[in-house]
Protein backbone atom coordinates (compact mmCIF):
# COMPACT_ATOMS: atom_id res chain seq x y z
CA UNK A 1 0.00 0.00 0.00
CA UNK A 2 1.51 3.33 -1.05
CA UNK A 3 1.50 5.90 1.72
CA UNK A 4 1.97 9.66 1.79
CA UNK A 5 2.91 12.15 4.50
CA UNK A 6 1.76 15.64 3.52
CA UNK A 7 3.37 18.37 5.61
CA UNK A 8 1.90 21.89 5.66
CA UNK A 9 4.48 24.42 6.85
CA UNK A 10 7.43 22.67 5.24
CA UNK A 11 9.62 25.77 5.25
CA UNK A 12 9.22 26.30 8.99
CA UNK A 13 11.60 25.71 11.87
CA UNK A 14 9.84 22.53 13.00
CA UNK A 15 10.38 20.91 9.62
CA UNK A 16 14.08 21.68 9.54
CA UNK A 17 14.83 21.07 13.22
CA UNK A 18 12.73 17.99 13.99
CA UNK A 19 10.80 16.51 11.09
CA UNK A 20 13.55 16.16 8.51
CA UNK A 21 15.92 14.34 10.93
CA UNK A 22 13.06 12.09 12.10
CA UNK A 23 11.97 11.28 8.54
CA UNK A 24 15.58 10.53 7.61
CA UNK A 25 15.87 7.98 10.43
CA UNK A 26 12.56 6.30 9.55
CA UNK A 27 13.57 6.04 5.88
CA UNK A 28 17.00 4.71 6.85
CA UNK A 29 15.40 2.04 9.06
CA UNK A 30 12.87 1.09 6.35
CA UNK A 31 9.84 2.25 8.36
CA UNK A 32 8.91 4.43 5.39
CA UNK A 33 8.76 2.12 2.42
CA UNK A 34 10.02 2.78 -1.09
CA UNK A 35 7.34 4.31 -3.28
CA UNK A 36 5.92 6.37 -0.42
CA UNK A 37 5.72 10.14 -0.81
CA UNK A 38 6.53 13.09 1.41
CA UNK A 39 4.67 16.11 0.03
CA UNK A 40 6.27 19.32 1.30
CA UNK A 41 3.60 22.01 1.19
CA UNK A 42 4.48 25.71 1.46
CA UNK A 43 3.66 29.06 -0.11
CA UNK A 44 7.25 29.87 -1.12
CA UNK A 45 7.64 29.98 -4.88
CA UNK A 46 10.58 27.69 -5.60
CA UNK A 47 11.52 24.39 -7.21
CA UNK A 48 12.21 21.12 -5.44
CA UNK A 49 15.94 21.60 -6.06
CA UNK A 50 15.80 25.07 -4.51
CA UNK A 51 13.89 23.71 -1.53
CA UNK A 52 16.38 20.90 -0.94
CA UNK A 53 19.35 23.26 -1.12
CA UNK A 54 17.72 25.54 1.45
CA UNK A 55 16.88 22.56 3.68
CA UNK A 56 20.51 21.41 3.61
CA UNK A 57 21.52 24.80 5.00
CA UNK A 58 18.80 24.86 7.65
CA UNK A 59 19.05 21.29 8.99
CA UNK A 60 21.82 21.03 11.57
CA UNK A 61 22.18 17.23 11.59
CA UNK A 62 24.40 15.43 9.10
CA UNK A 63 21.79 13.65 6.97
CA UNK A 64 22.23 11.37 3.99
CA UNK A 65 20.15 13.42 1.59
CA UNK A 66 20.50 10.81 -1.16
CA UNK A 67 18.09 8.53 0.67
CA UNK A 68 15.57 11.31 1.43
CA UNK A 69 15.31 13.10 -1.90
CA UNK A 70 13.56 10.26 -3.83
CA UNK A 71 10.62 10.56 -1.41
CA UNK A 72 10.22 14.34 -1.63
CA UNK A 73 7.79 16.42 -3.67
CA UNK A 74 7.65 20.19 -3.18
CA UNK A 75 4.20 21.69 -3.80
CA UNK A 76 3.35 25.39 -3.70
CA UNK A 77 0.02 26.01 -1.99
CA UNK A 78 -2.17 28.96 -1.14
CA UNK A 79 -4.06 27.64 1.88
CA UNK A 80 -6.99 29.95 1.03
CA UNK A 81 -7.39 28.52 -2.50
CA UNK A 82 -9.64 25.45 -2.64
CA UNK A 83 -8.32 24.66 -6.13
CA UNK A 84 -4.88 23.98 -4.67
CA UNK A 85 -6.31 21.28 -2.41
CA UNK A 86 -8.12 19.72 -5.35
CA UNK A 87 -4.85 19.75 -7.31
CA UNK A 88 -3.16 17.97 -4.41
CA UNK A 89 -5.91 15.34 -4.42
CA UNK A 90 -5.40 14.77 -8.16
CA UNK A 91 -1.65 14.51 -7.62
CA UNK A 92 -2.06 11.90 -4.90
CA UNK A 93 -4.44 9.91 -7.08
CA UNK A 94 -2.00 9.91 -9.99
CA UNK A 95 0.79 8.80 -7.62
CA UNK A 96 -1.34 5.85 -6.49
CA UNK A 97 -1.53 6.94 -2.84
CA UNK A 98 -3.86 4.74 -0.78
CA UNK A 99 -3.10 5.88 2.78
CA UNK A 100 -2.51 9.49 3.82
CA UNK A 101 -1.25 11.49 6.79
CA UNK A 102 -1.74 15.28 6.75
CA UNK A 103 0.63 16.98 9.19
CA UNK A 104 -0.06 20.63 10.09
CA UNK A 105 3.27 22.10 11.22
CA UNK A 106 1.70 25.57 11.29
CA UNK A 107 0.38 28.05 13.92
CA UNK A 108 -2.97 27.11 15.51
CA UNK A 109 -4.77 30.03 13.85
CA UNK A 110 -4.28 28.28 10.48
CA UNK A 111 -5.73 24.94 11.64
CA UNK A 112 -9.39 25.64 10.70
CA UNK A 113 -8.51 27.07 7.29
CA UNK A 114 -6.36 24.12 6.24
CA UNK A 115 -8.73 21.58 7.80
CA UNK A 116 -11.58 23.10 5.79
CA UNK A 117 -9.59 22.85 2.55
CA UNK A 118 -8.63 19.23 3.24
CA UNK A 119 -12.21 18.26 4.03
CA UNK A 120 -14.04 20.15 1.29
CA UNK A 121 -11.69 18.86 -1.39
CA UNK A 122 -12.30 15.29 -0.29
CA UNK A 123 -8.69 14.68 0.75
CA UNK A 124 -10.18 13.27 3.97
CA UNK A 125 -13.78 12.18 4.31
CA UNK A 126 -15.38 11.14 7.58
CA UNK A 127 -15.20 7.40 8.12
CA UNK A 128 -11.99 6.88 6.11
CA UNK A 129 -9.76 4.98 8.53
CA UNK A 130 -6.78 5.09 6.17
CA UNK A 131 -6.54 8.88 6.41
CA UNK A 132 -5.63 11.02 9.40
CA UNK A 133 -4.79 14.62 10.22
CA UNK A 134 -2.14 15.73 12.70
CA UNK A 135 -1.97 18.96 14.72
CA UNK A 136 1.01 20.38 16.57
CA UNK A 137 0.86 21.80 20.09
CA UNK A 138 -0.34 24.34 21.16
CA UNK A 139 -3.95 23.36 20.64
CA UNK A 140 -5.51 26.76 21.08
CA UNK A 141 -4.33 29.70 23.18
CA UNK A 142 -6.95 29.21 25.90
CA UNK A 143 -9.94 26.97 26.61
CA UNK A 144 -12.32 29.01 24.46
CA UNK A 145 -10.08 28.97 21.38
CA UNK A 146 -9.31 25.28 21.89
CA UNK A 147 -13.04 24.49 21.96
CA UNK A 148 -13.63 26.58 18.85
CA UNK A 149 -10.86 24.81 16.94
CA UNK A 150 -12.09 21.43 18.07
CA UNK A 151 -15.67 22.23 17.10
CA UNK A 152 -14.48 23.07 13.59
CA UNK A 153 -12.44 19.87 13.38
CA UNK A 154 -15.36 17.70 14.43
CA UNK A 155 -17.37 19.25 11.60
CA UNK A 156 -14.81 17.87 9.16
CA UNK A 157 -13.33 14.73 10.74
CA UNK A 158 -14.07 11.88 13.12
CA UNK A 159 -12.21 11.97 16.43
CA UNK A 160 -10.31 8.81 15.48
CA UNK A 161 -8.93 10.63 12.41
CA UNK A 162 -7.52 13.46 14.56
CA UNK A 163 -4.04 13.20 16.10
CA UNK A 164 -2.86 15.94 18.48
CA UNK A 165 0.88 15.96 19.17
CA UNK A 166 2.53 16.71 22.49
CA UNK A 167 6.13 15.86 21.66
CA UNK A 168 7.00 15.24 25.34
CA UNK A 169 4.95 12.05 25.18
CA UNK A 170 7.35 10.71 22.55
CA UNK A 171 10.38 10.97 24.83
CA UNK A 172 11.86 7.63 25.84
CA UNK A 173 11.55 8.02 29.60
CA UNK A 174 8.01 9.40 29.42
CA UNK A 175 7.07 6.20 27.61
CA UNK A 176 8.94 4.29 30.33
CA UNK A 177 6.91 5.64 33.27
CA UNK A 178 4.13 3.07 33.00
CA UNK A 179 6.67 0.25 32.62
CA UNK A 180 8.53 1.36 35.76
CA UNK A 181 5.25 1.62 37.65
CA UNK A 182 3.30 -1.44 36.56
CA UNK A 183 5.98 -3.95 35.51
CA UNK A 184 7.71 -3.82 38.91
CA UNK A 185 5.77 -5.03 41.99
CA UNK A 186 8.20 -3.15 44.26
CA UNK A 187 6.72 0.10 42.92
CA UNK A 188 3.26 -1.01 41.80
CA UNK A 189 2.25 -1.85 45.38
CA UNK A 190 3.98 1.11 47.07
CA UNK A 191 2.63 3.90 44.91
CA UNK A 192 0.09 5.85 46.95
CA UNK A 193 -0.31 8.17 49.93
CA UNK A 194 0.72 5.49 52.44
CA UNK A 195 4.26 5.38 51.04
CA UNK A 196 4.74 8.51 48.91
CA UNK A 197 5.32 11.85 50.60
CA UNK A 198 5.73 14.21 47.64
CA UNK A 199 6.21 14.33 43.88
CA UNK A 200 8.20 16.88 41.86
CA UNK A 201 7.58 17.48 38.15
CA UNK A 202 10.45 19.62 36.83
CA UNK A 203 11.31 21.08 33.43
CA UNK A 204 14.09 23.66 33.56
CA UNK A 205 15.50 25.54 30.58
CA UNK A 206 18.88 27.24 30.51
CA UNK A 207 18.20 29.71 27.70
CA UNK A 208 15.70 32.55 27.39
CA UNK A 209 13.04 32.91 24.69
CA UNK A 210 15.61 33.52 21.91
CA UNK A 211 13.83 33.72 18.52
CA UNK A 212 10.45 32.60 19.91
CA UNK A 213 9.67 35.85 21.74
CA UNK A 214 6.89 36.95 19.36
CA UNK A 215 5.03 33.67 19.91
CA UNK A 216 5.99 33.19 23.54
CA UNK A 217 4.80 36.60 24.71
CA UNK A 218 1.24 35.62 23.77
CA UNK A 219 1.45 32.28 25.58
CA UNK A 220 3.82 32.20 28.56
CA UNK A 221 5.06 29.32 30.68
CA UNK A 222 1.65 28.37 32.08
CA UNK A 223 0.19 27.62 28.67
CA UNK A 224 3.40 26.56 26.96
CA UNK A 225 4.57 24.03 29.55
CA UNK A 226 2.22 23.44 32.48
CA UNK A 227 -0.95 22.96 30.42
CA UNK A 228 0.65 20.24 28.33
CA UNK A 229 4.02 18.73 29.20
CA UNK A 230 4.02 18.92 33.00
CA UNK A 231 0.40 17.90 33.53
CA UNK A 232 0.85 15.02 31.10
CA UNK A 233 3.83 13.78 33.14
CA UNK A 234 1.83 14.10 36.36
CA UNK A 235 -1.04 12.06 34.91
CA UNK A 236 1.28 9.17 34.04
CA UNK A 237 2.71 9.24 37.57
CA UNK A 238 -0.66 9.44 39.31
CA UNK A 239 -3.07 7.43 37.13
CA UNK A 240 -4.57 4.16 38.28
CA UNK A 241 -3.65 0.99 36.48
CA UNK A 242 -5.67 0.89 33.23
CA UNK A 243 -7.80 -2.11 32.33
CA UNK A 244 -5.61 -2.68 29.28
CA UNK A 245 -2.78 -0.80 27.59
CA UNK A 246 -5.13 0.22 24.82
CA UNK A 247 -4.91 3.93 24.02
CA UNK A 248 -8.41 4.79 25.23
CA UNK A 249 -8.07 2.88 28.51
CA UNK A 250 -4.87 4.79 29.31
CA UNK A 251 -6.45 8.12 28.37
CA UNK A 252 -9.51 7.39 30.50
CA UNK A 253 -7.27 7.05 33.57
CA UNK A 254 -5.28 10.18 32.70
CA UNK A 255 -8.44 12.26 32.41
CA UNK A 256 -9.55 11.06 35.86
CA UNK A 257 -6.29 12.45 37.27
CA UNK A 258 -6.72 15.79 35.49
CA UNK A 259 -10.20 16.15 36.96
CA UNK A 260 -8.84 15.51 40.48
CA UNK A 261 -5.87 17.90 40.30
CA UNK A 262 -6.36 21.07 42.33
CA UNK A 263 -4.06 24.08 42.15
CA UNK A 264 -5.10 27.13 44.14
CA UNK A 265 -3.93 30.46 42.68
CA UNK A 266 -2.42 31.35 46.05
CA UNK A 267 -0.13 28.32 45.73
CA UNK A 268 1.45 29.54 42.50
CA UNK A 269 4.49 31.72 41.84
CA UNK A 270 4.76 33.36 38.43
CA UNK A 271 8.08 34.92 37.46
CA UNK A 272 9.74 36.78 34.61
CA UNK A 273 13.49 36.78 34.10
CA UNK A 274 15.47 40.01 33.95
CA UNK A 275 16.08 40.91 30.34
CA UNK A 276 12.89 39.36 28.97
CA UNK A 277 11.43 42.80 28.20
CA UNK A 278 14.46 43.54 26.02
CA UNK A 279 13.72 40.62 23.69
CA UNK A 280 12.59 41.43 20.16
CA UNK A 281 8.78 41.63 19.75
CA UNK A 282 8.13 41.75 23.52
CA UNK A 283 6.12 44.68 24.84
CA UNK A 284 7.82 46.91 27.40
CA UNK A 285 4.73 46.43 29.59
CA UNK A 286 4.57 42.63 29.17
CA UNK A 287 3.34 40.65 32.18
CA UNK A 288 3.98 37.31 30.49
CA UNK A 289 5.45 34.77 32.89
CA UNK A 290 8.61 32.87 31.96
CA UNK A 291 8.58 30.82 35.18
CA UNK A 292 5.93 28.84 37.07
CA UNK A 293 6.04 27.10 40.41
CA UNK A 294 2.86 25.47 41.68
CA UNK A 295 1.94 23.39 44.70
CA UNK A 296 -0.88 20.97 43.85
CA UNK A 297 -2.92 18.14 45.30
CA UNK A 298 -4.78 15.25 43.71
CA UNK A 299 -8.03 14.85 45.53
CA UNK A 300 -8.71 11.16 45.46
CA UNK A 301 -8.13 8.26 47.86
CA UNK A 302 -4.89 7.14 46.24
CA UNK A 303 -3.08 10.47 46.62
CA UNK A 304 -4.75 11.98 49.69
CA UNK A 305 -2.22 14.16 51.53
CA UNK A 306 0.54 13.87 48.90
CA UNK A 307 1.87 17.18 47.60
CA UNK A 308 2.72 17.54 43.92
CA UNK A 309 5.12 20.33 42.94
CA UNK A 310 5.41 21.68 39.40
CA UNK A 311 8.37 23.80 38.34
CA UNK A 312 9.21 25.07 34.87
CA UNK A 313 10.83 28.12 33.38
CA UNK A 314 13.52 29.76 31.31
CA UNK A 315 16.90 31.13 32.41
CA UNK A 316 17.12 28.57 35.21
CA UNK A 317 20.78 27.67 34.74
CA UNK A 318 20.39 24.20 33.25
CA UNK A 319 18.35 22.06 30.89
CA UNK A 320 16.78 19.39 33.08
CA UNK A 321 13.49 17.53 32.98
CA UNK A 322 12.74 14.90 35.59
CA UNK A 323 10.19 13.40 37.93
CA UNK A 324 11.13 12.90 41.59
CA UNK A 325 9.14 10.59 43.87
CA UNK A 326 9.95 11.12 47.55
CA UNK A 327 8.89 8.20 49.75
CA UNK A 328 7.94 8.52 53.41
CA UNK A 329 10.37 7.47 56.13
CA UNK A 330 9.41 4.23 57.91
CA UNK A 331 7.40 4.87 61.07
CA UNK A 332 9.58 2.61 63.23
CA UNK A 333 12.96 4.06 62.32
CA UNK A 334 12.99 6.36 65.33
CA UNK A 335 12.96 3.37 67.69
CA UNK A 336 15.53 1.29 65.82
CA UNK A 337 17.97 4.08 64.95
CA UNK A 338 17.08 7.06 67.16
CA UNK A 339 20.40 8.87 66.76
CA UNK A 340 21.09 8.16 63.10
CA UNK A 341 20.60 10.58 60.22
CA UNK A 342 18.69 8.96 57.39
CA UNK A 343 17.93 10.01 53.84
CA UNK A 344 14.45 9.28 52.57
CA UNK A 345 13.97 6.76 49.77
CA UNK A 346 13.68 8.51 46.47
CA UNK A 347 13.00 7.54 42.87
CA UNK A 348 14.15 9.86 40.08
CA UNK A 349 12.94 9.39 36.52
CA UNK A 350 15.30 11.44 34.38
CA UNK A 351 13.68 12.61 31.13
CA UNK A 352 16.22 15.03 29.63
CA UNK A 353 19.05 15.57 28.88
CA UNK A 354 19.94 12.40 30.79
CA UNK A 355 17.60 9.45 30.43
CA UNK A 356 17.33 6.93 33.20
CA UNK A 357 16.09 5.90 36.62
CA UNK A 358 17.86 6.45 39.95
CA UNK A 359 16.65 4.84 43.18
CA UNK A 360 18.07 6.08 46.47
CA UNK A 361 17.88 3.91 49.60
CA UNK A 362 19.59 3.62 52.98
CA UNK A 363 22.45 1.23 53.82
CA UNK A 364 25.01 0.76 56.59
CA UNK A 365 28.19 2.74 56.17
CA UNK A 366 31.22 0.46 55.53
CA UNK A 367 33.39 -0.04 58.60
CA UNK A 368 32.86 -0.46 62.33
CA UNK A 369 30.14 2.15 62.82
CA UNK A 370 26.39 1.69 62.45
CA UNK A 371 25.96 4.93 60.57
CA UNK A 372 23.26 5.02 57.91
CA UNK A 373 24.23 6.43 54.53
CA UNK A 374 22.34 6.79 51.24
CA UNK A 375 23.13 4.50 48.30
CA UNK A 376 21.92 4.69 44.71
CA UNK A 377 20.91 2.23 42.05
CA UNK A 378 21.46 4.06 38.78
CA UNK A 379 20.04 2.88 35.46
CA UNK A 380 21.18 4.88 32.43
CA UNK A 381 18.62 4.28 29.69
CA UNK A 382 20.48 6.00 26.88
CA UNK A 383 23.64 4.03 27.77
CA UNK A 384 21.84 0.78 26.95
CA UNK A 385 20.91 1.83 23.43
CA UNK A 386 22.91 0.70 20.43
CA UNK A 387 23.70 4.02 18.78
CA UNK A 388 21.46 6.93 19.71
CA UNK A 389 18.10 6.56 21.40
CA UNK A 390 15.25 7.67 19.14
CA UNK A 391 14.16 11.28 19.22
CA UNK A 392 10.58 11.99 20.26
CA UNK A 393 9.51 12.89 16.73
CA UNK A 394 10.84 9.64 15.31
CA UNK A 395 8.58 7.69 17.66
CA UNK A 396 5.60 9.97 17.07
CA UNK A 397 5.91 9.80 13.29
CA UNK A 398 6.30 6.02 13.42
CA UNK A 399 3.16 5.72 15.54
CA UNK A 400 1.35 7.93 13.03
CA UNK A 401 2.42 5.68 10.19
CA UNK A 402 1.36 2.58 12.14
CA UNK A 403 -1.88 4.19 13.37
CA UNK A 404 -1.03 3.89 17.08
CA UNK A 405 -2.76 6.56 19.18
CA UNK A 406 -1.41 6.15 22.73
CA UNK A 407 1.15 8.97 22.53
CA UNK A 408 -1.32 11.48 21.10
CA UNK A 409 -3.72 13.55 23.20
CA UNK A 410 -7.48 13.05 23.13
CA UNK A 411 -9.79 16.04 23.23
CA UNK A 412 -10.95 15.52 26.83
CA UNK A 413 -7.30 15.53 27.97
CA UNK A 414 -6.85 18.95 26.40
CA UNK A 415 -10.12 20.29 27.76
CA UNK A 416 -9.45 19.22 31.35
CA UNK A 417 -5.86 20.52 31.37
CA UNK A 418 -7.03 23.88 29.99
CA UNK A 419 -9.56 24.01 32.83
CA UNK A 420 -6.73 23.63 35.37
CA UNK A 421 -4.59 26.36 33.82
CA UNK A 422 -7.45 28.81 33.22
CA UNK A 423 -8.27 28.91 36.93
CA UNK A 424 -4.73 30.14 37.52
CA UNK A 425 -4.33 32.45 34.53
CA UNK A 426 -7.62 34.26 35.15
CA UNK A 427 -6.49 35.44 38.57
CA UNK A 428 -4.27 38.46 39.06
CA UNK A 429 -0.87 37.32 40.26
CA UNK A 430 2.14 39.60 40.77
CA UNK A 431 5.05 38.72 38.51
CA UNK A 432 8.22 38.00 40.45
CA UNK A 433 11.34 39.35 38.72
CA UNK A 434 14.29 36.97 38.88
CA UNK A 435 17.89 36.85 37.71
CA UNK A 436 18.64 33.14 37.98
CA UNK A 437 17.45 29.91 39.60
CA UNK A 438 18.89 30.73 43.03
CA UNK A 439 16.71 33.81 42.95
CA UNK A 440 13.47 31.90 42.34
CA UNK A 441 14.44 29.08 44.70
CA UNK A 442 14.86 31.58 47.53
CA UNK A 443 11.40 32.96 46.75
CA UNK A 444 9.88 29.45 46.71
CA UNK A 445 11.46 28.65 50.08
CA UNK A 446 10.28 31.97 51.49
CA UNK A 447 6.68 31.23 50.52
CA UNK A 448 6.49 27.45 50.86
CA UNK A 449 9.15 26.40 53.36
CA UNK A 450 12.76 25.25 53.35
CA UNK A 451 12.22 21.53 52.65
CA UNK A 452 12.04 21.92 48.85
CA UNK A 453 15.70 21.13 48.28
CA UNK A 454 15.14 18.74 45.37
CA UNK A 455 14.24 21.58 43.02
Amino acid sequence: MKKAITIFGSTGNLMYKKLFPALHTLIEKKHIQEGSKIYCMARRDCTLDDYIEDAKKQVKEDLNWDIIIPFLEYIIIDINDKNDYSALKDKMKSDGIEESIFYLAVPPKLFPMIASGISESGLINKGENNKRIVFEKPFGEDLASAKEINKDLWNYFDENQIYRIDHYLGKEMIQNILIVRFANPIFEHTWDHTTVDSVYIIAKEKEGVMQRAGYYDKIGALKDMLQSHLLQMASLVAMEKPKTYDSNDIKDQKVKVFKDIKIAPKDVILGQYDGYLDADKVSEESKTETFVFAEASIQNDQWRGVTFYFLTGKKLGENRSEIIINFRNPSIDGDLWPDKTKQRNQLRIEVAPNEGVIFQFNVKEPGLSNNIVPAKLDYCHSCQAVGNTPEAYEKLLLDLIQNHRTLFTRWDEIETTWNIVEKISKTTKPIYKYKDFDDVKNEIIRQFGDDLNDL
